[in-house]
């Protein structure tokens, strides 16, 4: 008897023991973590929700013209009106409401993490969400996955303010976890959306175990909630290619390094494009509104009989690896995408450049594979091997994330036995940018973004003065 009430004694004790040092730990890891999960599911929902929206509208923008308009005349000049006023109120709400919404929003994400940029989610959130779905509604070539990012971290801001939480480092892990399961919902990645934020976030990112941790629940968690709502289909259901014969693998290595080139070109037209736009805006509302609407007017205008040259790009990826087009038509989309591609992101409207990225390189390593078929008949070659390889290429070269590029193509595609041949065009495209002196896009972009901040400075300064 005496046995049995010592051993209860010392089992209650035990209780009382874990129970104590529950109460005395330190449960912020716990709650972080929590946080994320719950930050992650919220991104999926409002992620899914933006993806419908822009389809809807795009959708509903190109039939209700068709069937309303009787006068086949009048339906371009009518098209250009609707989609003139779609991307004319994104424009307006970003440089009225929120400036910082403008573009794809990844370098303010990127210095919110130094804590060189603000995050004000209170009003970012609504104007991303309302302005692009006006912008990419319209036509403009543009993607939904730069937003989607933005939104996210945007989203981690509000539940780190909401629960009151003062820690700089649980704020910049929430910051990224939303990061993550922005990119993981946008694309139906997951994986993707956690080696974003390692590689092309690094410099920014505060690793750690629970960081890391947070990252993880916060792209599975956006995924599952993605999946729920959108199915399990990957994202680009382009089919299953064969895996590229040993022998033809240098190929791939020339691809990669032709890439670095076109990445290098495309970088530096963009940015030479923003400064111009810069300039002719001169800070005034009313040009960038009424640029915004000729564009988006012009984009939408085009679509009606060239929809391959505009919108976000996955059409004309379906199409080439179709083998719907010749090289010449290769060639010519290519050459214009390039051009409405780095013409919409660099105005400054709220969209992203994934999509355009991914259209582009799926054009151009298209070229280059019916090239080699033609060079090569010896080679047991499929054009669409080289078109996806090109998706990542491309993406590598600009944004100088081989890994997220190659993951992310493969995650789109299910295409997994294409992994060797796009690790070598993804790293030659790598490094012959890097070579030829190129920079990350969204690392130049946040530079051009903290002097124009810092130029905007004295000017208040001075006139809150003399007012």
């Amino acid at each position: 008897m005496k046995q049995d009430n010592s051993i209860s004694k010392s089992t209650i004790k035990i209780r009382f023991g874990i129970l104590k040092r529950l109460k005395e730990s330190d449960k912020t890891p716990i709650k972080i973590l929590i946080l994320a999960a719950v930050i992650g599911a919220t991104v999926g929902l409002i992620g899914s929700l933006f993806m419908l929206g822009t389809t809807w509208i795009s959708h509903y923008r190109i039939h209700s013209v068709g069937e309303f308009v009787t006068h086949k005349w009048l339906i371009v000049p009518t098209m250009f009106v609707v989609s003139a006023v779609l991307a004319m109120i994104g424009y307006y709400l970003v440089r009225r409401f929120s400036p910082e919404s403008g573009g794809s929003g990844i370098p303010e994400i990127e210095g919110a993490l130094q804590d060189l940029r603000p995050v004000r989610w209170w009003r970012v959130i609504p104007v991303k969400f309302i302005g692009g779905l006006g912008t990419l509604g319209s036509g403009m070539v543009l993607g939904r996955e730069g937003p989607t990012v933005q939104l996210g971290a945007n989203i981690s801001q509000m539940f780190y303010d909401i629960f009151r939480l003062k820690d700089n480092e649980s704020r910049h892990t929430l910051l990224a976890s939303g990061a993550a399961a922005g990119l993981a919902t946008a694309f139906n990645a997951p994986l993707a959306g956690i080696l974003f934020i390692i590689e092309e976030m690094r410099p920014q990112f505060k690793y750690s175990l629970i960081s890391i941790k947070a990252v993880f629940i916060g792209a599975v968690t956006a995924t599952i909630v993605f999946r729920m709502i959108n199915g399990d289909a990957a994202l680009l259901n382009i089919g299953q290619f064969s895996s590229a014969p040993l022998n033809t693998l240098w190929l791939y290595l020339i691809l990669g390094m032709l890439f670095g080139v076109v990445g290098i070109c495309f970088n530096r037209f963009l940015l030479f494009l923003q400064t111009k736009f810069l300039a002719f805006y001169q800070n005034k509302i009313s040009r960038f509104v009424l640029m915004g609407g000729l564009i988006g007017g012009t984009c939408g205008a085009i679509g009606v009989y060239t929809p391959e040259i505009v919108g976000g790009g996955y059409s004309v990826i379906y199409q080439m690896v179709a083998n719907s087009f010749t090289v010449t038509i290769l060639l010519v989309f290519f050459a214009l995408r390039f051009l409405t591609s780095t013409i919409s992101f660099s105005s400054g409207a709220p969209g992203g450049i994934f999509s355009p990225l991914l259209a582009l390189g799926t054009l151009f390593g298209g070229i280059y594979g019916y090239t080699v078929l033609t060079l090569f008949p010896q080679y047991p070659i499929e054009v669409g091997t080289f078109a996806i390889a090109g998706m990542g290429a491309l993406f590598a070269a600009t944004v100088r994330a081989p890994l997220t590029g190659i993951v992310l193509v493969l995650e789109m595609t299910s295409n997994y036995q294409l992994i060797l041949p796009m690790i070598i065009t993804c790293i030659g495209a790598t490094i012959v940018a890097q070579f030829l002196g190129g920079r990350p896009l969204y690392s130049v972009l946040l530079e051009r973004t903290l002097q124009r901040s810092a130029q905007q400075k004295p000017t208040a300064t001075s006139s809150s003065t003399t007012n």
